[in-house]
């Protein structure tokens, strides 16, 4: 017994001494990373709602819409003034086009401070800072009376408030929700246009009766009331899905899928903003009054409010890659088969309305579609890239447009070209998207596939899925495997067909 005291005493230290490096290296690795492991935890473990408050949210959204979007929806019937009034002399017709553009840039420019702000102070602070800045830009606008004046105050300002609070708000509805994220997105979208409808109407017929000033004015102060009640309204779920607030993500741009997405946007803003800005003029160019231009404004945002709803409704039945794809081309297709010939009031107000059931539909489906390409923890992420990606054609759109209108020999203007660079353009995008589509087919596959392998499905087959780097293994990402019949995701033949292949994506 005695020659073995020493052999136990040394296999006791030897234990002991194990047990004590298990533990620090535990208590290192706690140390390296316990934000991840607490937010992986809470992002596996979230089941979104499906209601309850969530709707409470969609309406403070729905309003919040109606008040920044909708309000910057109405600037065709102020574009419309301005070159019928020569308001600011010596401005051009292509510095008031960029007054337009200018409030969507700068509202999607602040996009990565918003979401920085959004982790440092919360969500609330960033959406009441938004009603601050777009009540500061309509009450300024009232006092106007240079050209550079109305650029930093329905340009510049009014574009901060309304990134503030679209950012602050656009990605609380889709934590709530998981089967019906996207009718609630649908509904959210529809605010924009029915405020465009109300507020088309309201300035039209507020300026010629009290002035330009007191239009403006209006609007701040109904703004800032409805705006003020909804942001203090809104609860987010942010802690209990793990979100992520990296203002840039980088690693998602090396993904081709994202890049593509980020080109469907690019190519719908250009031929959205032109829609919107545009149509309003267009109508006076076939003979049209200023008071009926609005009504066509009117009109098209009135399509907007109808159709998003149910553009959301039939995402969520029939796949919302698969509706955002199908629409974007739709609404291509009425621009060059319908808007070229529109030369009469009936024509013109029939256009308005169905062109405008479509032609937001990346408004309606962005965030979902986005939350099927790289999940739902990402999102925010990933819409602040797509937000600064959207800069530069939001800004020049309405630009180009208005050097695309030729002059006829008769004194009036023709607008062919530039119904036919919206129709491209919609068509474009499209064109983005079903090539996703097809990358998103080849995934849901390859999961199906290999069940027991590390790719995840995505959010249509699994309660928060998603294409994501941590869940795949390092040496393979998603977008680089295999499918059974050895095909990579992107090889040409077996991407195109996944394409034309009959599936809810």
């Amino acid at each position: 017994m005695a020659d073995n005291v020493p052999i136990d005493i040394i296999r006791s230290r030897e234990d002991d001494l194990d047990r004590e490096s298990a533990k620090q290296e535990q208590r290192s690795h706690s140390q390296s990373a316990p934000l991840d492991v607490d937010e992986d935890e809470k992002y596996k473990r979230d089941v979104a709602p499906d209601g309850g408050y969530g709707w409470v949210c969609v309406a403070c959204v729905f309003w919040i819409n109606a008040h920044t979007w909708g309000i910057n929806s109405s600037y065709g019937v102020f574009l419309s003034h301005y070159l019928s009034h020569d308001v600011f002399p010596n401005t051009s017709a292509l510095s008031y086009a960029f007054t337009g553009g200018l409030s969507i840039s700068c509202a999607l420019l602040v996009a990565p401070l918003a979401t920085h702000m959004i982790h440092k102070w919360g969500v609330r602070f960033v959406l009441n800072l938004g009603v601050f800045f777009e009540t500061l830009s309509l009450i300024g606008s009232s006092f106007a009376t240079q050209k550079w004046h109305i650029f930093l105050s329905q340009g510049v300002c009014f574009g901060w408030g309304m990134g503030f609070l679209f950012v602050g708000s656009v990605g609380i509805t889709p934590q709530w929700f998981d089967k019906h994220r996207g009718v609630a997105m649908g509904i959210n979208a529809a605010g924009s246009g029915l405020g465009g409808l109300i507020y088309s109407l309201a300035v039209g017929a507020i300026i010629p009766r009290y002035g330009l000033g007191w239009a403006f004015r209006i609007l701040g102060i109904i703004s800032c009331v409805v705006n003020l009640v909804c942001c203090n309204l809104l609860r987010d779920r942010n802690k209990a899905v793990g979100s992520r607030f990296t203002a840039f993500h980088l690693p998602l741009l090396r993904r081709p899928e994202f890049l593509l997405f980020l080109g469907w946007g690019a190519f719908s803003m250009l031929g959205y903003v032109a829609l919107l800005f545009s149509v309003a003029n267009f109508a006076l160019s076939v003979g049209l009054s200023p008071h009926q231009g609005s009504i066509v404004s009117a009109l098209l945002n009135l399509g907007q409010g109808l159709g998003r709803p149910f553009v959301g409704m039939f995402s969520d039945r029939l796949g919302r890659i698969n509706i955002a794809t199908f629409l974007s081309f739709l609404c291509g297709l009425f621009c060059l088969a319908i808007w070229t010939s529109a030369d009469s009031m009936g024509v013109v107000c029939f256009f308005a309305v169905l062109v405008g059931t479509v032609a937001g539909t990346y408004w309606a489906t962005v965030s979902p579609v986005l939350a099927e390409i790289i999940g739902i923890r990402d999102l925010p992420s990933g819409l602040s890239i797509t937000w600064l990606t959207l800069v530069a054609p939001c800004t020049v759109s309405e630009a180009i447009a208005l050097q695309l209108r030729s002059h006829n020999a008769g004194g009036g203007t023709s607008y062919l070209r530039v119904q036919i660079f919206t129709g491209f353009m919609y068509v474009g995008a499209s064109i983005c998207l079903w090539i996703v589509r097809g990358w998103k087919v080849g995934e849901l596959e390859l999961a199906q596939e290999r069940p027991d392998s590390t790719v995840q499905p995505g959010p249509l087959t699994g309660s928060h899925g998603g294409n994501e780097k941590e869940n795949c293994p390092a040496t393979a990402p998603p977008a680089l495997e295999a499918t059974e019949t050895g095909a990579p995701l992107w090889a040409p033949i077996s991407l195109v067909r996944r394409m034309i292949t009959l599936k809810k994506v």
